[in-house]
């Protein structure tokens, strides 16, 4: 009976691990710290926790959260050339494609690039015929100078048909040698940030193949039959195939992981999470066991775009945050970070034998870290350093909080992640402060009970039709599109409904944004 799960997360400090029985309780778990080359720290974490069982038989899933993608993206390595093809002539040659780009991403990946005859209207109508001539001679400039094209559409998610040619066109020409990301599979309505989203995606293609690859081969190695699964943005599940067709969907999974984690380890549905790792901290606002979406436009890696993200701030402070004293020792003042020593924490800290000051010495010090490193190799910091250095803590936390509140109304805030012992036990603006059990893998437990979901996102016209059919068939739509990413279809529920009036075109147009969640199907 395959009734476990193994959840990995790979953080940029540690790489956590857990594996999940039926009932939804962590039976191993175990953190280690993330290696120059992540998969040898995923190696061993689920090494780790395979060993004790008596039976690894049992696992049926095995579900990754990555920054693979996230690190390809913000170091500049490892990504693809994309040729990038607009179909939204005459309409939108104003704005070239990446226009706004940071130059250096830019000169990195964006190979060929055309406006090209096509699109649609809000609802459907063509804007002009799709030029496949044009398509043919852009294929043809393709060849042999990029690795993967990313095609964008006006209004591509009202109407996939001019998408859906290309794609036939450019592998008529070139075979499937050279991938195809259509924008309509990875963003929502907004053409530039969605062309945007396409772009990254299609750059993150060989990158994803390595994950994937890497990620099978270590289970497959380790004798694990499993259904394999990569976490998304949203705190829901791509299979592993998905996840190499649309790497950029993964990109925020991390932090969504701690969230789902925190409130299902603490027994709670709305508050707010902190997610304290080595070198960042992130806080995110929960809504019904979900994390709140953003609204605006998300820049990653300087580029924005427009696919669902977590709705977060993040700042530089972690448990391998470095300390500083800056000017004269009588006058100068104590900074703290954004610098971390990440997982070099456990051999450059000072309670650990090393030269570095961090937030973890600092925590040490003050009473509010224990098990950790020799408490005796501080003597030589500074009175006063630690209390400044963590008065800076406590005061940027609650900042934080009062940023990502939407009301005054205090809430509960779960502390998770491994410097969560950062977090005071009291702070003004909340109701309490919980550190759930298991918080310090609650990311990886967040990836192991993880659902599959379907999401809509279309503009309807009330006046062709009523109301109350559109938002029927926005439901039944999500609802089939989480089955087919394997939810149960008798566990399926809607999880949101929004609706957008457009109130700027004609014919009652109406944008309606639907999510659909359930638990895997056995």
């Amino acid at each position: 009976m395959k009734d476990l799960r193994l959840g990995v997360d790979v953080g940029g400090t540690n790489t956590d691990a857990v594996v999940v029985d039926g009932e939804g309780r962590i039976i191993v778990e175990t953190k280690t710290a993330t290696t120059p080359e992540p998969i040898d720290g995923i190696v061993t974490a689920i090494t780790t926790v395979i060993d004790p069982l008596d039976d690894t038989s049992r696992l049926g899933k095995a579900m990754l959260g990555t920054t693979h993608p996230t690190n390809a993206i913000i170091r500049r390595r490892d990504l693809d050339r994309v040729g990038v093809l607009r179909l939204a002539a005459p309409s939108s040659l104003g704005v070239r494609p990446s226009a706004n780009w940071p130059h250096d991403l830019r000169d990195l990946v964006i190979g060929h690039s055309q406006i090209i005859g096509g699109g649609f209207e809000y609802d459907g109508t063509p804007i002009a015929p799709l030029d496949e001539d044009a398509v043919r001679r852009f294929a043809g400039a393709c060849a042999g100078d990029v690795s993967a094209v990313a095609v964008s559409c006006a209004f591509s998610p009202a109407c996939t048909d001019h998408e859906l040619r290309v794609a036939e066109i450019i592998e008529a020409e070139c075979g499937t040698v050279l991938p195809v990301s259509l924008s309509h599979t990875v963003g929502s309505l907004g053409l530039l940030e969605r062309e945007n989203a396409t772009i990254l995606n299609a750059s993150l293609l060989t990158v994803a193949r390595r994950v994937v690859n890497g990620f099978r081969d270590t289970l497959a190695d380790l004798g694990l039959d499993v259904e394999s699964f990569l976490t998304q943005n949203d705190g829901t599940l791509m299979t592993v195939e998905e996840a190499d067709r649309y790497p950029v969907l993964t990109v925020g999974s991390g932090p969504t992981n701690s969230m789902r984690g925190a409130c299902a380890l603490a027994g709670l549905t709305d508050g707010l999470v902190i997610d304290v790792g080595g070198t960042s901290a992130d806080i995110g606002i929960l809504v019904n066991g979900f994390p709140r979406e953003s609204t605006a436009a998300v820049e990653v890696g300087g580029v924005r775009t427009n696919f669902r993200m977590p709705d977060l701030i993040s700042v530089g402070l972690g448990g391998g945050t470095i300390v500083r004293h800056e000017g004269e020792a009588d006058g100068g003042g104590v900074t703290v970070g954004p610098d971390s020593v990440g997982y070099r924490v456990i051999s450059d800290a000072m309670c650990m034998g090393g030269l570095t000051l961090t937030l973890s010495d600092v925590s040490l010090a003050v009473g509010r870290l224990d098990g950790f490193g020799d408490p005796s190799l501080l003597g030589g910091v500074r009175d006063g350093t630690c209390e400044a250095a963590i008065a800076w803590v406590d005061e940027r936390i609650e900042v934080l909080g009062e940023r990502m509140k939407a009301s005054s109304t205090p809430l509960p805030l779960m502390a998770v992640g491994g410097g969560a012992h950062l977090v005071p036990a009291e702070l003004a603006g909340f109701s309490e402060v919980i550190w759930p059990p298991h918080h310090s893998v609650a990311n990886a437990f967040g990836a192991a009970i993880a659902e599959a979901a379907g999401s809509i996102d279309k503009v309807y016209s009330y006046d062709a039709t009523s109301r109350e059919d559109c938002l029927r068939s926005a439901r039944e739509e999500a609802t089939d599109a989480a089955i087919r990413a394997g939810a149960n279809a008798d566990e399926v529920r809607i999880t949101s409904v929004v609706e957008i009036p457009m109130t700027y075109v004609p014919g009652g147009g109406c944008r309606v944004i639907v999510k659909a969640v359930g638990p895997l199907a056995a």
